[in-house]
Protein backbone atom coordinates (compact mmCIF):
# COMPACT_ATOMS: atom_id res chain seq x y z
CA UNK A 1 0.00 0.00 0.00
CA UNK A 2 1.14 3.39 -0.72
CA UNK A 3 2.52 6.12 1.85
CA UNK A 4 -0.38 8.21 1.85
CA UNK A 5 -3.42 6.25 3.32
CA UNK A 6 -6.19 7.76 4.40
CA UNK A 7 -7.72 7.26 7.85
CA UNK A 8 -9.04 3.72 9.25
CA UNK A 9 -12.15 2.22 8.26
CA UNK A 10 -15.22 3.78 9.52
CA UNK A 11 -17.10 1.88 12.10
CA UNK A 12 -20.48 -0.19 10.86
CA UNK A 13 -22.75 2.48 12.46
CA UNK A 14 -21.07 5.77 10.47
CA UNK A 15 -21.58 3.22 7.32
CA UNK A 16 -25.32 2.52 7.95
CA UNK A 17 -25.16 6.51 8.69
CA UNK A 18 -23.98 7.44 5.22
CA UNK A 19 -26.04 4.85 3.03
CA UNK A 20 -29.28 6.17 5.19
CA UNK A 21 -28.03 10.01 4.39
CA UNK A 22 -27.31 9.63 0.65
CA UNK A 23 -30.81 7.78 0.25
CA UNK A 24 -32.54 10.68 2.40
CA UNK A 25 -30.65 13.57 0.30
CA UNK A 26 -32.09 11.54 -2.34
CA UNK A 27 -35.81 11.89 -1.27
CA UNK A 28 -35.05 15.63 -0.22
CA UNK A 29 -33.87 16.36 -3.16
CA UNK A 30 -37.10 14.96 -5.31
CA UNK A 31 -39.31 17.36 -3.24
CA UNK A 32 -37.07 20.37 -3.03
CA UNK A 33 -34.61 20.27 -5.85
CA UNK A 34 -31.49 20.50 -3.52
CA UNK A 35 -29.11 17.98 -1.47
CA UNK A 36 -30.36 17.45 2.58
CA UNK A 37 -28.97 19.65 4.31
CA UNK A 38 -26.74 18.37 6.88
CA UNK A 39 -26.59 19.46 10.88
CA UNK A 40 -22.24 18.67 11.79
CA UNK A 41 -23.45 19.49 15.29
CA UNK A 42 -24.36 16.09 16.89
CA UNK A 43 -22.56 14.11 14.41
CA UNK A 44 -19.10 11.74 15.38
CA UNK A 45 -15.78 13.87 14.69
CA UNK A 46 -15.31 10.96 11.93
CA UNK A 47 -18.10 12.25 9.78
CA UNK A 48 -16.86 15.68 9.97
CA UNK A 49 -13.47 14.91 8.37
CA UNK A 50 -12.78 16.45 4.89
CA UNK A 51 -13.15 13.01 2.86
CA UNK A 52 -13.20 13.10 -1.35
CA UNK A 53 -16.60 10.61 -2.22
CA UNK A 54 -18.04 9.82 -4.76
CA UNK A 55 -21.76 8.17 -4.76
CA UNK A 56 -22.90 5.71 -7.25
CA UNK A 57 -26.45 4.82 -8.10
CA UNK A 58 -27.83 1.61 -9.81
CA UNK A 59 -30.96 0.35 -10.56
CA UNK A 60 -31.27 -3.66 -11.73
CA UNK A 61 -27.70 -4.22 -11.74
CA UNK A 62 -27.02 -1.16 -14.32
CA UNK A 63 -25.93 2.36 -13.47
CA UNK A 64 -27.75 4.81 -12.62
CA UNK A 65 -25.85 8.00 -11.75
CA UNK A 66 -22.42 8.43 -10.28
CA UNK A 67 -21.47 11.64 -9.13
CA UNK A 68 -18.13 12.53 -6.99
CA UNK A 69 -14.77 15.17 -5.83
CA UNK A 70 -11.37 14.10 -6.21
CA UNK A 71 -10.41 16.53 -3.73
CA UNK A 72 -11.59 16.36 -0.28
CA UNK A 73 -13.36 19.82 0.81
CA UNK A 74 -15.98 19.03 2.51
CA UNK A 75 -16.98 17.50 5.44
CA UNK A 76 -17.58 13.66 4.77
CA UNK A 77 -21.52 13.61 5.89
CA UNK A 78 -22.02 16.63 3.72
CA UNK A 79 -20.16 15.31 0.68
CA UNK A 80 -22.17 12.31 0.71
CA UNK A 81 -25.64 13.94 0.54
CA UNK A 82 -24.03 16.54 -1.88
CA UNK A 83 -22.91 13.66 -4.26
CA UNK A 84 -25.96 11.46 -3.48
CA UNK A 85 -28.48 14.17 -5.03
CA UNK A 86 -26.06 15.10 -7.70
CA UNK A 87 -25.63 11.48 -8.91
CA UNK A 88 -29.41 11.37 -8.59
CA UNK A 89 -30.84 14.54 -10.46
CA UNK A 90 -27.32 15.91 -12.21
CA UNK A 91 -25.55 12.88 -13.82
CA UNK A 92 -25.79 14.27 -17.13
CA UNK A 93 -25.84 10.99 -18.57
CA UNK A 94 -28.84 9.70 -16.89
CA UNK A 95 -32.52 11.45 -16.51
CA UNK A 96 -33.32 12.58 -13.12
CA UNK A 97 -34.19 9.93 -10.46
CA UNK A 98 -37.64 9.98 -10.22
CA UNK A 99 -40.23 9.03 -7.09
CA UNK A 100 -40.95 5.30 -8.12
CA UNK A 101 -36.95 4.20 -8.47
CA UNK A 102 -35.67 5.53 -5.21
CA UNK A 103 -36.51 2.38 -2.93
CA UNK A 104 -34.83 0.18 -5.96
CA UNK A 105 -31.74 1.76 -5.94
CA UNK A 106 -28.63 0.46 -4.92
CA UNK A 107 -26.23 3.07 -3.63
CA UNK A 108 -22.84 2.73 -3.23
CA UNK A 109 -20.68 4.92 -1.34
CA UNK A 110 -16.53 4.98 -2.13
CA UNK A 111 -14.44 7.16 0.26
CA UNK A 112 -11.04 8.25 -1.41
CA UNK A 113 -7.50 8.51 -0.24
CA UNK A 114 -5.65 11.35 -0.98
CA UNK A 115 -4.21 11.39 -4.58
CA UNK A 116 -0.78 10.01 -4.69
CA UNK A 117 1.10 11.12 -8.12
CA UNK A 118 2.84 8.25 -9.99
CA UNK A 119 6.39 8.27 -11.69
CA UNK A 120 7.13 6.58 -14.32
CA UNK A 121 9.32 6.22 -17.38
CA UNK A 122 6.84 5.19 -19.80
CA UNK A 123 3.57 3.77 -20.89
CA UNK A 124 4.72 -0.14 -20.79
CA UNK A 125 6.13 0.94 -16.71
CA UNK A 126 3.14 2.64 -15.59
CA UNK A 127 1.40 -0.24 -16.79
CA UNK A 128 3.60 -2.04 -15.02
CA UNK A 129 3.06 0.05 -12.24
CA UNK A 130 -0.98 -0.22 -11.79
CA UNK A 131 -2.32 -2.26 -9.27
CA UNK A 132 -5.98 -4.28 -11.08
CA UNK A 133 -8.67 -4.03 -8.27
CA UNK A 134 -6.71 -1.53 -6.29
CA UNK A 135 -6.02 1.59 -8.14
CA UNK A 136 -8.58 4.38 -8.58
CA UNK A 137 -6.78 6.52 -11.41
CA UNK A 138 -6.68 9.98 -12.12
CA UNK A 139 -5.98 10.95 -15.44
CA UNK A 140 -4.36 14.33 -16.27
CA UNK A 141 -2.95 16.10 -19.68
CA UNK A 142 -3.42 20.27 -19.68
CA UNK A 143 -7.46 20.93 -18.76
CA UNK A 144 -8.34 17.15 -20.09
CA UNK A 145 -9.20 15.04 -17.28
CA UNK A 146 -10.82 12.32 -16.36
CA UNK A 147 -11.10 9.50 -13.47
CA UNK A 148 -11.90 5.54 -12.71
CA UNK A 149 -12.78 4.43 -9.33
CA UNK A 150 -10.98 1.06 -8.57
CA UNK A 151 -14.68 -0.60 -9.03
CA UNK A 152 -13.89 0.13 -12.70
CA UNK A 153 -11.06 -2.76 -13.01
CA UNK A 154 -14.22 -4.88 -12.75
CA UNK A 155 -15.64 -4.04 -15.74
CA UNK A 156 -11.90 -3.63 -17.41
CA UNK A 157 -9.35 -5.94 -15.65
CA UNK A 158 -6.70 -5.73 -18.42
CA UNK A 159 -4.16 -2.63 -17.19
CA UNK A 160 -4.10 -1.92 -21.07
CA UNK A 161 -7.87 -1.54 -21.10
CA UNK A 162 -8.05 0.62 -18.22
CA UNK A 163 -5.92 3.24 -19.05
CA UNK A 164 -6.89 3.51 -22.88
CA UNK A 165 -10.72 3.69 -21.98
CA UNK A 166 -9.57 6.20 -19.20
CA UNK A 167 -7.65 8.52 -21.93
CA UNK A 168 -10.68 8.06 -23.71
CA UNK A 169 -12.83 9.71 -20.79
CA UNK A 170 -10.48 12.30 -20.31
CA UNK A 171 -11.27 13.33 -24.34
CA UNK A 172 -8.14 11.66 -25.31
CA UNK A 173 -7.16 9.48 -27.79
CA UNK A 174 -6.93 5.30 -26.82
CA UNK A 175 -3.28 5.41 -28.28
CA UNK A 176 -2.37 8.73 -26.57
CA UNK A 177 0.95 9.44 -25.02
CA UNK A 178 2.93 12.65 -24.01
CA UNK A 179 5.92 13.35 -21.54
CA UNK A 180 3.66 16.16 -19.49
CA UNK A 181 0.70 13.56 -18.98
CA UNK A 182 0.18 13.03 -15.30
CA UNK A 183 -1.30 10.12 -13.48
CA UNK A 184 -2.22 9.83 -9.54
CA UNK A 185 -3.50 7.10 -7.58
CA UNK A 186 -6.12 6.50 -5.07
CA UNK A 187 -7.80 3.81 -3.05
CA UNK A 188 -11.20 3.72 -1.73
CA UNK A 189 -13.11 2.07 1.07
CA UNK A 190 -16.38 0.73 -0.42
CA UNK A 191 -19.88 1.09 1.78
CA UNK A 192 -22.53 -0.98 0.16
CA UNK A 193 -25.52 -1.76 1.48
CA UNK A 194 -25.75 -5.26 2.92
Amino acid sequence: MSSNQGPCPLEPGHRRYLLDLARASIRHGLTTGSPLPVDLADLPSRLKERRATFVTLKKDGALRGCIGCLEALKPLAVDVADNAFSAAFRDPRFPPVTADEIDGLDIHVSLLTPPEPMSFVSERDLIGRLRAGIDGLILQEGPLRGTFLPSVWEALPRPEDFLRQLKLKAGLPEDYWSDTLRISRYQVESIDQA
